[in-house]
């Protein structure tokens, strides 16, 4: 049993908000997923909640969360949080690319590599 956790977002299915990883200050489009899937878990497509910190037990146990029963007053509990920055990046490895998209900019895609190979077949 732990208590008072706090609640970074609540957010939607990706039927109703494919970009629902987006902040104010990050504006790039994607998926609160990160690339690859969640480990022992795979995709999350419906609503979702972060918290701060770490739930025990396995990956797809069912919480019950309510609200606390005491008035929250100190400083930590009543202050406006606001995300800057969701990490979408693989959890495998050393994952450093926020979207598919990103990597593939980066790496370049088949049609880059394949003429790179004909002109140094040509040369």
């Amino acid at each position: 049993t732990e208590i008072n956790k706090k609640i970074y977002r609540i957010g939607k299915s990706l039927k109703e908000d494919a970009n629902n990883a987006c902040t104010e200050n990050d504006l790039t489009e994607k998926a609160i997923t990160p690339m690859g899937g969640f480990s022992h878990y795979g995709t999350v497509n419906e609503d979702f909640v972060m918290l701060k910190g770490t739930v025990a037990g396995p990956r797809k146990r069912i919480i019950t969360m309510r609200k606390s029963l005491l008035p929250q007053v100190s400083r930590r509990a009543v202050e406006k949080i606001s995300l800057k920055f969701i990490d979408t990046s693989s959890k495998f490895g050393h994952g450093r690319f926020q979207t598919s998209e990103e990597k593939a900019k980066f790496f370049g895609g088949a049609v880059q590599k394949k003429a790179k190979t004909e002109e140094k077949a040509e040369t």
